[in-house]
């Protein structure tokens, strides 16, 4: 999968559209997908609310994944541990890694990070998931 159709698949879900997310990087074996901060992602304490975190998982996860298996694939599921706030930042960004990738389904593991304006990044979660191919 290159960037411009990985964009494109993107850019075809509305509630990606409605976070702004865009793909910032992929390879052979990685993706990279970024938010940027948005004060109505915030929840009551000010942090980014670890729905947007999800979502950051759930998309990378299985975009990495597509890069083994193809782009007709769906989450199987994901775990993410929170490890630190995700508070002042311009964006939040996920680099998800496959892990392995057999015939229909595949694995993969991100990093989640809040980026400050200067470009440094400071991880506030990391997941493990897992895509099924829906082609036939």
């Amino acid at each position: 999968m290159d960037l411009p159709l990985a964009q494109a698949v993107l850019d075809a879900q509305p509630f990606s559209k409605l976070l702004d997310a865009r793909i910032a990087d992929i390879g052979t074996e990685h993706v990279v997908l970024e938010v940027p901060v948005d004060d109505r992602f915030r929840q009551q304490y000010g942090l980014i609310h670890g729905g947007v975190l999800a979502y950051l998982a759930d998309n990378s996860l299985t975009y990495a994944a597509a890069l083994k298996l193809g782009e007709s694939v769906l989450t199987s599921g994901f775990s993410i541990d929170y490890l630190a706030a995700a508070r002042d930042g311009v964006a939040v960004r996920a680099t998800a890694t496959l892990v392995h990738g057999g015939r229909r389904k595949a694995s993969a593991r991100c990093e989640i990070e809040i980026v400050d304006a200067d470009g440094n990044a400071e991880l506030c979660a990391v997941a493990m998931g897992t895509a099924l191919s829906t082609a036939a």
